[in-house]
């Protein structure tokens, strides 16, 4: 009782900083694009941001239909999601044009929230959507492909390529669907995290270790040019699939010190997401220093209204609501909300 009352106390004295702020209107920002039918979004790809508007709101503690403007926001959004016109044949990307990149998304947010629904009847619908979600990412990674591209994915469910940018999504969300208890087999994941390997840009010796002690991911496997974004999402996938001590994790967090993320990136948004979670859990000078530039460079490029937009490049095109949905899943790291980066 007296740990409690002293924890009780120190709640009650904290001050909010700059970030949490700077977190608190971006989510206020997003209410304001809420659609009439539930969706968060202002350009394409309704279900895919919706979702990302949704981790955004869990992600700071939001309880879907909670009486407040954010829970009813939310339980709206999950309802939009959950309507069946949005999944066909399992598959979240067909109607709104996001492709396997939306399926993704909105797979790992159905599977962070399961559970924590608005009813009973809601959670028992995210779990029905669930289950043929997955078992759409199970049958696309079982696609025949080249050798150096299997237990990957690109852009739609029979792609017979795979890239790094899309499979993480499905890495992530196969994860977090085998925390929850669902049926998905370690050796899907093992697949995944081969691929993983795979997209690594520093040889391996004899043993299977990487000849450098630092080294970046690539695009797609058989390159040599590693980038911020796709190093980072290797990054916190590897750390997904439970390998934090692979010598790949290391080498990876080495490699995003020495080349720390600028504004000007291409997908400067999308990387930072994975940045600032990747770096949050090796800990130490990469955790330190991701908070540091995070918080530098996101804070300075938020709007007065409380959103962020990108205003050049391809993440120009994508709106509002996904550079804001990054920018909070980015900063609220610290909060620890969302189950699947945790460590």
């Amino acid at each position: 009782m007296r740990r409690r009352a002293a924890a009780q106390e120190l709640e009650g004295i904290y001050l909010p900083d700059a970030v949490d702020r700077a977190v608190q209107r971006g989510v206020d920002s997003l209410l304001r694009f809420q659609n009439e039918d539930g969706s968060i979004t202002d350009r394409r790809h309704a279900t895919a941001m919706t979702s990302l508007a949704i981790m955004a709101f869990a992600s700071v503690g939001v309880v879907s239909g909670e009486d407040s403007p954010r829970g009813r926001a939310m339980e709206r959004a999950i309802e939009y999601v959950l309507h069946p016109r949005n999944q066909t044949d399992g598959y979240f990307g067909r109607r709104d044009g996001s492709r396997m990149y939306g399926h993704g998304i909105t797979t790992l947010m159905l599977t962070e929230i399961l559970g924590m629904g608005s009813s009973i009847a809601q959670n028992g619908r995210i779990h029905d959507a669930l289950d043929p979600a997955i078992k759409l990412i199970l049958k696309s990674q079982s696609v025949n492909k080249p050798k150096s591209l299997q237990g990957g994915w690109r852009y739609t469910p029979d792609a017979r390529d795979s890239d790094l940018s899309v499979s993480v999504w499905q890495v992530m969300a196969l994860r977090s669907a085998k925390n929850d208890g669902l049926d998905v087999p370690s050796d899907a994941i093992d697949r995944a995290v081969a691929y993983l390997v795979n997209s690594y840009t520093t040889p391996f010796d004899d043993r299977g270790i990487p000849e450098e002690p630092l080294g970046g991911l690539a695009y797609t496997p058989g390159t040599r040019r590693p980038s911020f974004t796709m190093t980072s999402a290797g990054l916190l996938a590897m750390q997904t699939c439970g390998r934090y001590e692979s010598p790949l994790v290391s080498g990876a967090a080495k490699w995003l010190l020495e080349h720390p993320p600028k504004t000007q990136d291409r997908f400067f948004f999308y990387g930072m997401y994975y940045y600032a979670q990747g770096m949050h859990q090796v800990g130490g000078e990469a955790a330190e220093t991701a908070n540091r530039l995070a918080t530098e460079l996101l804070l300075r490029l938020q709007s007065r209204a409380g959103y962020w937009l990108n205003a050049e490049g391809e993440e120009h095109n994508i709106g509002i609501v996904y550079a804001t949905t990054l920018a909070v899943l980015s900063l609220s790291v610290r909060y620890h909300y969302l189950p699947i980066y945790q460590r």
